[in-house]
């Protein structure tokens, strides 16, 4: 039993850290929408918010079956 405890308190710990870093992260994005600072074109949020939908539809998809391991990179 103390296995299935280490290993609920790693997820745990991994879980919060990297949930709190992509909040973090998408925050930051949010902070480009500051129109005297940036230059942005409708095309270009349209692409970011799909970006971020297909991600965490992957993640859903991840957790609900087996995963694919397709590791694409983000591009304008």
């Amino acid at each position: 039993m103390a296995e299935v405890s280490d290993k609920r308190e790693k997820f745990v710990r991994l879980a919060e850290g990297r949930t709190q870093s992509a909040l973090d992260a998408i925050r930051k994005l949010g902070n480009l929408s500051n129109s005297r600072a940036y230059e942005y074109h409708d095309t270009d949020v349209k692409k970011i918010i799909k970006a971020l939908r297909e991600a965490t539809n992957d993640v859903e998809r991840k957790f609900g079956s087996s995963s694919n391991d397709a590791s694409d990179k983000f591009k304008l």
